[in-house]
């Protein structure tokens, strides 16, 4: 189990992260959410041991892990951590990069197990391609089954899909996860795509302003997100008052009526493939609204909440 206990860290006097805690099962995958700045990558370095802790203390099992104070090369053998720079090395093959930890005493494992990679982030055709010629995508999936070569215990990705396009980003995301699971890899997933989180996460956590606001069940943190913040992480959502009661409603959860208490005015529609999104105003507010069809701009509509 990992296990992080009551840290916190700040950087020249400026708090980053204040008094964090929680636990994470082996073979369990976290995502951890949140606006930008809020702590998350910062997080994800504390739990690699990049960085000192001010307070507080992290457990992978029985070992703690321990910051550069306490290591030469910062780090621990039995997690892998990718960041956002991806640190390819650009004149060898992409083959040659995922391979670079691997030993070379059984050449033949060490192709094998490369192979492997490549077929999970989909690169075999680049195989031999050096780094320098790949795009930002290409490179993130190669840096992806580099961090898997060795097998760690677990896993540290930061926004691992964010420069890879999104026909691609599908496949990939169910290969990589069902992999994950498959070799009971404990994962965290630091993350701004709600699909990282509400497909493949057993566990999500909520940061904002440098602590856990929330944690819990994708699940459960989608059907009843406690305030507009968590519930604008996971997409569109409007904040309105029905009948005297304020409620966090999704688009998809409102449905045109005949009559209702709730009369809106269209301002826009936006294609979505299967059905349109309506932008429109309520009480001088901003409202979103699945609809089948093009609304026209100035139509009036009445709105209810599904049930």
């Amino acid at each position: 189990m990992l296990s992080v206990q009551n840290i916190t860290f700040s950087y020249n006097k400026f708090s980053i992260l204040e008094d964090l805690s929680f636990s994470l099962e082996k073979g369990k995958t976290m995502a951890v959410i949140g606006e930008s700045g809020c702590g998350k990558s910062t997080l994800l370095k504390l739990i690699y041991g990049l960085y000192d802790l001010n307070e507080g203390q992290i457990f992978w099992n029985k070992n703690e892990v321990l910051g550069p104070k306490y290591h030469l090369i910062p780090g621990m053998d039995y997690m892998k951590y990718l960041a956002q720079d991806f640190d390819l090395m650009p004149y060898i093959t992409v083959a040659e990069n995922v391979g670079k930890y691997l030993s070379n005493i059984y050449k033949d494992k060490k192709n094998q197990r490369v192979s492997e990679l490549l077929e999970i982030v989909e690169m075999t055709e680049f195989a031999t391609v050096k780094a320098q010629f790949l795009s930002g995508g290409q490179m993130q999936r190669v840096a992806l089954a580099r961090v898997l070569a060795l097998e760690p215990e677990v896993l540290l990705l930061d926004e691992p899909f964010s420069h890879i396009d999104n026909f691609r980003k599908n496949s990939l995301r169910r290969k990589l996860f069902a992999y994950l699971k498959e070799k009971q890899i404990t994962t965290i997933i630091a993350t701004h795509d709600s699909t990282d989180v509400l497909s493949f996460a057993d566990e999500v956590l909520v940061m904002k302003n440098g602590k856990i606001i929330e944690k819990g069940s994708a699940n459960y943190l989608y059907e009843n997100p406690k305030n507009k913040y968590i519930a604008s992480l996971f997409g569109d959502v409007n904040e309105i008052e029905i009948d005297g009661k304020l409620q966090l409603v999704y688009p998809h959860q409102l449905e045109i009526v005949e009559q209702s208490t709730v009369e809106v005015e269209v301002l826009q529609s936006f294609f979505r493939g299967n059905h349109f999104l309506v932008e429109a105003t309520f009480q001088k507010n901003i409202l979103y609204f699945e609809s089948h069809s093009s609304l026209e701009k100035g139509a009036k509509v009445f709105l209810q909440v599904k049930k």
